[in-house]
């Protein structure tokens, strides 16, 4: 068993404005996301289900063309291959977890 310390992680812009940090299990992925206002991901899916919780400010998702604002502590499920986006109406803190493992930000 290993104990992390998330200031100690290195973080990375995957999109302009999103800085994301993320620790991966054999069957899920966090991400730590710090994200400027206005910054904006695209319209996108993936197999993963998603859980996105809104730590600090107000993000506005769409999910299959229906928006929706979330605020702070508010969470919602995104389902596996649901089409979403995303913008940032404030500064924000978000967390995501994704389930299976998001091998592509294994690298990150």
């Amino acid at each position: 068993m290993r104990i992390n310390k998330l200031d100690k992680i290195s973080g990375d812009e995957i999109i302009p404005g999103f800085i994301g940090k993320f620790i991966h299990g054999k069957e899920m992925s966090l991400a730590f996301w710090n994200v400027k206002k206005n910054s904006t991901v695209p319209v996108h899916n993936h197999h993963q289900e998603q859980c996105l919780y809104v730590k600090k400010g107000v993000f506005e998702l769409t999910i299959n063309s229906k928006k929706k604002v979330l605020k702070e502590n508010e969470l919602i499920i995104i389902k596996s291959n649901e089409e979403h986006s995303g913008t940032a109406l404030t500064d924000c803190e978000l967390i995501d977890v994704f389930a299976p493992t998001r091998e592509d930000y294994k690298n990150k």
